[in-house]
């Protein structure tokens, strides 16, 4: 799982500068907002045809913008950037590293956000918006989740009230 978070940071063109932007609560929310767009956006083919790649288009390249737009926080203490830091910390620690405790809960909010997005496609190819919103519950669930573990993570690596940069 952190081969896959890995091979996704080194796509996004993630470095120190854009993690401490993306550290901004508002790219973290905005970023989970996106999702519901996106879905949105894919649908629209229904109404817009071949013109909904111009919403999906756009709402990819806010995927890729999104970290490098905000700047770096005034405070790191809210949920949402411990979230990122927690995150930076795991993706740079081997498995062995992260505690015994984090390692089935990191497991299965990847697992439940990774068949939510199964779930998701496969209703956004057919049309079906009970399986679109079940997949699309599913995976903004698992990755809320996953990024309070990931709070925890970086709880453990910085047991201060305030994260260390």
């Amino acid at each position: 799982m952190q081969t896959l978070g890995r091979a996704t940071e080194k796509a996004m063109g993630m470095n120190d500068t854009v993690w401490e932007r993306h550290a901004n609560p508002w790219s973290g929310w905005t970023r989970v907002a996106t999702m519901p767009l996106l879905t949105l956006a894919v649908w629209s083919r229904v109404w817009l045809a071949w013109w909904s790649l111009l919403p999906v288009g756009i709402l990819l390249l806010w995927i890729w913008i999104n970290p490098r737009l905000f700047p770096p926080p005034k405070s790191l203490d809210n949920w949402m950037s411990r979230g990122v830091l927690g995150e930076r910390i795991w993706l740079k620690q081997t498995s062995e590293e992260i505690a015994t405790h984090h390692r089935a809960v990191i497991r299965a909010t990847t697992w439940i956000a990774g068949a939510g997005a199964i779930a998701w496609l496969y209703g956004l190819i057919q049309l079906d918006p009970t399986t679109t919103f079940a997949g699309l519950t599913a995976t903004v669930l698992g990755k809320l989740w996953f990024i309070d573990r990931m709070v925890w993570i970086e709880r453990d690596a910085h047991p201060t009230d305030e994260p260390n940069s």
